[in-house]
């Protein structure tokens, strides 16, 4: 018996598999995006209701929406180009400043996304914010919230009571995606998947960031900058981010393909 539950799970987790875009990764999602979306309006809602939360007339506010109306055409560009067009189908855009020092910014799945007023003397400029928001909205497009909530329902419940668990246990599944897509999960777990999912978003974001007429390489000081405020924070082994010097020589190596590829290229 416990031998055709393990192949009965491989299998359910097989059929569940999606691509993620550009890199072609294979990444289990077993929520359904309608579910997920729903969770995650209701937890944006709350955090802009509950939140000073700036009016368009202010120009932070103003800025931010237009650097993510401009990523949000150049996703929705990017994703006909490559016959994914469905993938983002039901996103209701929607970009709002709030009015707090935190040095944050998030974007959930569906296309709410949120910047924090204490990040943008860390951007300095117009180009940096859009490298930091194309970074948070491709973590969505890549479906990575879903991805990570799949592992924990997985890991807690087991594929095969899956349906019958977002059914009959919301509280215990909108915890659940509080508890991986907001704060992140059981360190020991996530950390190898979390530094691949950020090096995946660092490389899509880029490339939506560019194809929306920004420079991508404006990402190296604006990391640089990031460097010098997370001096004597905890090593890359404890963290669910690749460090700064990490991300650095990454993307050294990604940007002039990318600006080659898709800067200029409207």
């Amino acid at each position: 018996m416990k031998y055709i539950f393990s192949i009965a799970v491989i299998l359910f987790c097989i059929t569940s598999c999606k691509t993620v875009p550009v890199t072609g990764r294979k990444q289990l999602n077993l929520v359904p995006d309608a579910m997920i979306k729903a969770l995650a309006l209701t937890e944006y809602d709350s955090v802009v209701k509950h939140s000073a939360t700036l009016s368009q007339n202010d120009e932070r506010a103003a800025l931010v929406t237009t650097v993510g109306t401009k990523i949000q055409h150049a996703v929705e560009t990017y994703m006909q180009q490559n016959n994914m067009s469905n993938d983002i189908k039901k996103f209701a855009w929607e970009f709002n400043t709030i009015n707090e020092a935190t040095i944050n910014a998030w974007c959930m799945p569906g296309g709410k996304v949120v910047v924090y007023t204490g990040l943008l003397p860390i951007t300095q400029n117009e180009t940096a914010l859009a490298v930091v928001m194309g970074h948070e909205i491709a973590h969505a497009i890549a479906r990575h919230g879903n991805e990570r909530m799949s592992q924990g329902l997985l890991i807690n419940l087991g594929g095969l009571v899956l349906q019958e668990a977002l059914k009959e246990k919301k509280q215990e599944t909108q915890a659940l995606f509080l508890g991986l897509y907001m704060v992140g999960s059981n360190l020991g777990l996530a950390l190898p998947n979390s530094r691949m999912q950020e090096s995946e978003a660092d490389k899509l974001g880029l490339i939506f960031a560019a194809m929306a007429g920004y420079n991508p390489e404006e990402a190296i000081p604006f990391w640089q900058r990031m460097a010098a405020l997370n001096k004597n924070k905890m090593p890359q082994f404890l963290s669910t981010h690749p460090s700064d010097e990490t991300r650095i020589k990454k993307l050294s190596v990604l940007i002039p393909e990318i600006k080659s590829k898709y800067y200029n290229q409207q």
